[in-house]
């Protein structure tokens, strides 16, 4: 599932949307605050048009569940704490619900003490990085997540330090959009020819998965002996790390925030790359979108619709999707 916006579909209010994947997700064996969790985490990634790790995800999520391959009741723990700092436990359950723990708890902690950090293990996947920076640059600090994963065999370790580990760094402005990095760091496939090329995309992209591969799993504990299948009875083999500086701890809040608005806005009136109408910086995008699909809703191609109404027939609950039926549009509903 891509992240362009979907050539013909529905308009869902994400209100409307946010309640239907609650209720998924309780058909899927979750507790109701845990489902509402999830489902708010997963519509705020839609309402930025990363389809990709938003509602989409619900089916494979909630299968996962009901095969009993992810807690769907994890009792969620901090292991230890010392100073700002964490580490969660996740225990086998879906990596969103302690990732939100810790981007809250780093968001608080820094802006008392200037800097925190924390990691999760011992979960499935956390989705989306922004969502998790963007919870330290709403409190006037600059956020940072990155997990990786655990390839089924110890030997395909390699896989993981050139796989797509997620990563995001978030910088708070004032009147401009934020600027929000959110992008996996494998982002080329291989080629022999494409290598001999640019050979230095490739060792670029090596170096960005193999440190997030270091901080958001190995430091995350993914690796660890207890966290390994048969040892553990779930699939949790995903790790998350997040930190968070809080600005005025470095200068002056407001100054910085004047500059960075001075940085974007300048960024954003340079001409655009070829195809392009608009210059803008990362998170750019996803700020406008996020206006306009809470103003109109969220844009739901057929594909995505039908793998919400699959989980809905698969855990008996009623799919309110008809409804929006009147809202169907057959061209990109941003052109």
């Amino acid at each position: 599932m891509g992240n362009q916006p979907p050539e013909a579909g529905i308009r869902v209010p994400p209100n409307a949307l946010r309640e239907f994947v609650q209720k998924l997700f309780v058909g899927g064996g979750m507790r109701d605050a845990d489902a509402l969790t999830m489902a708010e985490l997963l519509v705020a990634t839609d309402l930025r048009g990363v389809v990709s790790h938003g509602t989409w995800q619900t089916l494979g999520y909630v299968r996962m569940m009901r095969e009993g391959r992810v807690n769907p009741q994890p009792e969620i723990q901090v292991v230890t704490s010392r100073g700002a700092t964490r580490v969660y436990d996740g225990d086998g359950g879906m990596g969103h619900l302690p990732s939100i723990q810790a981007a809250r708890f780093i968001a608080t902690a820094a802006r008392e003490q200037g800097l925190a950090a924390a990691t999760t293990g011992n979960h499935f996947h956390f989705g989306g990085a922004g969502k998790y920076s963007r919870m330290a640059a709403a409190e006037g600090c600059i956020g940072i997540a990155v997990s990786s994963h655990r390839w089924p065999r110890q030997g395909m370790i390699l896989h993981a330090a050139n796989g797509a580990s997620p990563m995001s760094i978030a910088f708070p402005a004032r009147d401009q959009p934020p600027l929000v990095l959110d992008m996996a760091t494998s982002f080329v496939g291989w080629s022999e020819e494409d290598f001999e090329r640019v050979p230095f995309l490739y060792f670029k992209q090596l170096g960005l998965g193999a440190a997030a591969h270091a901080i958001g799993g190995i430091l995350a504990g993914i690796w660890n002996a207890d966290r390994i299948p048969p040892a553990s009875q779930w699939e949790s083999n995903q790790g998350g790390f997040f930190a968070a500086f809080a600005v005025d701890a470095f200068m002056d809040e407001e100054e910085f925030l004047t500059q960075m608005d001075r940085f974007v806005r300048e960024c954003r009136a340079a001409d655009p790359f070829p195809g392009h109408t608009q210059a803008e910086l990362p998170g750019n995008v996803e700020a406008r979108l996020e206006i306009e699909y809470a103003r109109d809703g969220i844009p739901v191609s057929d594909e995505h619709r039908e793998a919400l109404e699959t989980t809905a027939t698969e855990v008996g609950v009623e799919s309110p999707l008809a409804e929006y039926d009147h809202t169907r549009f057959q061209e990109s509903p941003t052109s």
